[in-house]
């Protein structure tokens, strides 16, 4: 049997497809790896964003639906996508560049023993 060495990709929906790329690379600095329709309803796209070299477990893909209604809490669901950078000084990095995109963001702060710097997009799904 095959051991699972991480999780592939994650995927959520986002209510408008030019917003979440706009907010993936000019925002967080990903790259769009491919833009396909969704197979289960093609009026949707499927767009796939990875860091700069395609790394395996890099993958973050939305579904697109317009009038998506606001994310709202619920029990046992995913609440917050993790995202991993190189050091602290990346996190002051995005902190900066939040403030300066006016992106809702919390502070720099430990949890379980890793460096954080929660923030939401514009659909307010949490990272």
């Amino acid at each position: 049997m095959l051991e699972t060495t991480g999780i592939h990709h994650v995927t959520a929906m986002t209510s408008d497809a030019e917003k979440i790329y706009q907010f993936m690379t000019d925002i967080l600095g990903l790259r769009l790896a491919k833009k396909t329709v969704n197979q289960d309803d093609i009026h949707t796209y499927h767009l796939f964003f990875t860091d700069a070299n395609g790394s395996p477990g890099t993958d973050l893909t939305f579904f697109d639906f317009p009038n998506l209604r606001k994310r709202s809490l619920g029990k046992n669901a995913i609440q917050t996508i993790g995202l991993r950078v190189k050091n602290k000084d990346a996190l002051l990095y995005f902190k900066t560049r939040f403030e300066k995109s006016h992106i809702t963001h919390g502070n720099i702060e430990t949890l379980f023993d890793m460096t954080t710097l929660p923030f939401q997009d514009f659909d307010g799904q949490h990272y």
